[in-house]
């Protein structure tokens, strides 16, 4: 008996290492890697930081250059501007941002681009919001372009799922914004934010003007003013092109692993709509993770409704930014105050008419997914309505 043990393998005593290898069930040893797993990661991890820190540092400077490029150009092209029919009222500039975030597939460019213009004396406060509502409307436009090619992608989707969050997107934007920018208007008008004057101090300025002027300056010398804006806006698509290398990614496959129960609440997924769009700093990503959620069932579109209109207000906070970095008080007032009118409006919403808007809004998409040809007529009503915007100015003069 006391020989039936031999066959054991020898255990080290408590409390010492031992330097045999360790033995799985079959009796052959096996060398533990575990220990060089953690330097190779070190190893595998330092490009991929340094990677997005020069990302980082490099999108920053971008931003930075192409805020002050189409400044200078709004600067300089300012009388032109004014005397333009496609920039003479506040419907024509709500066409011209709408239309910009469609060429560009995003907001964020061209809300930057608006309150260049207005930082150089070129439009209005009154259209700077109207820019600003178009852009925002341009880029719920990508929801629904991403879930056309991703019903067409997956032969099994679910139409209604995958293209209807492209529709939701875009009610829910009008819904909250519209409204929102006539009480942002009012809020700037009545004075109740002529006390914030948030802007880069003047260490800053000295700073910037150190940093980016050898770069600005030859530019704005070599290139006459019309040139300004659209490379600004051009660099500022680089920038944001780096930033994306930086923020954190949201992949609907990983997240739709698991649902939640509590996500099925309103304030909660507002809630999450607010914190996606601040951390990609930009409502087209938020809102297109919707969509593979949606098309698989993990999300209703009913449940999306608190998140989109979470996403809408957030999604400024890049827009305040740049404001600040424009050192322009009014300019940060503009987007504070519209933040403040999509929030009071996204809020009033939630808390007081959240069954019946769900239902109307869910309603409408469900009407036009139905149909082929409604669908079709209200893409190409997509269109059509921000360029009879945008040459409002010109029907103006003809009808005089």
């Amino acid at each position: 008996m006391a020989d039936a043990t031999d066959d054991r393998p020898p255990q080290p005593r408590e409390g010492s290492p031992s330097d045999d290898p360790p033995v799985v069930g079959s009796g052959v040893a096996v060398r533990a890697e575990a220990p060089m797993a953690v330097p190779v990661a070190r190893e595998r991890a330092w490009p991929r930081t340094l990677g997005k820190t020069a990302s980082a540092i490099g999108a920053v400077y971008l931003l930075v250059l192409s805020l002050q490029l189409m400044k200078a150009g709004a600067a300089a092209i300012a009388p032109t501007i004014r005397e333009s029919v496609f920039f003479g009222n506040g419907a024509a500039t709500l066409g011209a941002g709408w239309i910009g975030a469609y060429l560009v597939l995003s907001g964020s460019p061209i809300a930057a681009v608006a309150l260049g213009l207005f930082a150089g004396g070129a439009i209005t406060e009154l259209q700077t919001f109207t820019m600003l509502t178009g852009s925002r409307l341009g880029a719920s436009f990508v929801v629904l372009l991403v879930g056309f090619l991703y019903a067409v992608r997956n032969r099994a989707a679910r139409r209604e799922e995958s293209v209807g969050m492209g529709i939701l997107a875009l009610s829910l934007t009008a819904l909250t914004y519209l409204p929102g920018m006539v009480l942002a208007y009012a809020i700037l008008r009545s004075g109740a934010l002529a006390g914030i004057h948030w802007r880069t101090s003047g260490e800053v300025a000295s700073l910037v003007d150190l940093l980016w002027g050898p770069v600005q300056d030859p530019v704005v010398r070599a290139l006459p003013g019309g040139l300004l804006v659209p490379l600004g806006l051009g660099v500022i698509l680089l920038s944001f092109k780096l930033l994306d290398r930086v923020l954190p990614q949201v992949d609907g496959r990983r997240v739709s692993r698991e649902r939640l129960a509590w996500l099925r609440r309103p304030w909660p997924m507002f809630l999450i709509g607010c914190a996606v769009a601040t951390l990609t700093l930009s409502v087209s990503v938020a809102l297109t993770v919707l969509v593979p959620l949606a098309t698989r069932g993990y999300v209703t579109r009913e449940e999306s409704v608190p998140y989109i209109m979470g996403a809408n207000i957030t999604t400024l906070a890049d827009t305040l930014v740049a404001a600040m970095l424009l050192r322009n008080g009014v300019a940060v007032q503009i987007v504070l105050a519209q933040a403040i009118g999509v929030a009071v409006v996204s809020i009033a919403c939630l808390a007081l008419a959240y069954r019946p808007i769900k239902r109307g809004v869910i309603g409408l998409n469900d009407w036009l997914v139905a149909s082929g040809r409604r669908l079709w007529i209200f893409v190409v009503g997509l269109f059509v309505l921000p360029a009879v915007l945008l040459t409002s100015g010109l029907w103006l003069r003809v009808l005089d």
